[in-house]
């Protein structure tokens, strides 16, 4: 754990875990999910495979798996991660398990993203005794530590919702964020996919006076493991981003904006939120203008 970070429990370690994946107060989530790019059908841009058929081959001990597809997203959304009406999640992840007396632990085996992703939905319900494992599953594989191929479910949940509404956000408060010049709005897709060199969302180009920092700027290099507070602040002050500005994170569905979202939250940026579908929506429809170079 970070002593800079605002929020230093909400990142645990393997070493911290490995001592305590087997106490009856913690409960331990796979959040797996893998994207298949196809250009099969341009309205969606990837196919999602659950990552639950890798999590039944090998996981943490006692982990239970949650499938952010279909158990966690409103699936008559024309897009893939769509967040359901509020009140609605808080009991689907109370049928998860999630609740009072457990310590929630979430990890991936492919991309800290998906913890965060989890991580804000669950903050945006109001329970926030949640930590996300640095590293992911590879960290805990490459430390040698126990893994189990046995299924792991949890009986239901105990919390009342305290509901945050202005987390994640629709496509109206990014069109008021662009004329706004007080409102940042924040790309976290790769650079080639900001200045429009990619046509992956059906129209290349990115929302209009957005600045690029992808995701994985706050990533140690080829590992799943976030930089150190002083590593993040850095980047985040070259574009000129301090705590008391105002951002809308995008990306192209809502999962790689957590992560960036996750690490100013942690650095004390207190006004933060999410565009939920991000260019998934935005390229296609045309009615919204669209910036590329």
């Amino acid at each position: 754990m970070d002593s800079m970070w605002t929020i230093p429990e909400a990142i645990i370690d393997c070493n911290w875990l490995k001592d305590r994946y087997d106490r009856q107060d913690i409960r331990i989530y796979d959040c797996t999910s893998y994207l298949h790019y196809t250009d099969e059908h341009p309205s969606q841009p990837y196919d999602v495979v659950s990552g639950f058929d890798n999590y039944r081959t090998s996981h943490i001990p006692n982990a239970a798996f949650l499938d952010l597809q279909q158990s966690l997203s409103d699936n008559d959304s024309p897009y893939r991660f769509t967040i359901p009406e509020l009140q609605d999640l808080a009991d689907r992840f109370k049928k998860q398990g999630v609740g009072d007396p457990f310590h929630i632990i979430l990890y991936s085996a492919n991309g800290m993203q998906w913890a965060t992703r989890i991580w804000w939905m669950l903050y945006a319900v109001g329970y926030e005794k949640v930590s996300i494992l640095n590293g992911g599953f590879a960290a805990w594989q490459q430390a040698g530590l126990p893994t189990q191929d046995s299924i792991t479910t949890c009986s239901p949940g105990k919390f009342e919702a305290r509901i945050r509404p202005n987390i994640f956000v629709g496509k109206q408060r990014v069109l008021e964020a662009i004329a706004d010049q007080k409102t940042v709005l924040l790309n976290a897709l790769t650079r080639d996919l900001h200045l429009g060199e990619s046509a992956r969302y059906g129209r290349p180009g990115r929302i209009p006076t957005s600045i690029n920092i992808p995701f994985s700027n706050f990533m140690k290099n080829g590992l799943d493991y976030i930089r150190s507070a002083s590593e993040a602040q850095q980047i985040l002050a070259e574009y000129g981003l301090t705590p008391n500005t105002d951002i809308v994170n995008y990306c192209g569905g809502g999962i790689a904006a957590t992560l960036n979202a996750f690490v100013m939250l942690q650095l004390g940026f207190s006004d933060l939120q999410i565009y939920d579908n991000s260019m998934s929506e935005w390229a296609m429809d045309h009615s919204l203008a669209i910036e590329t170079g």
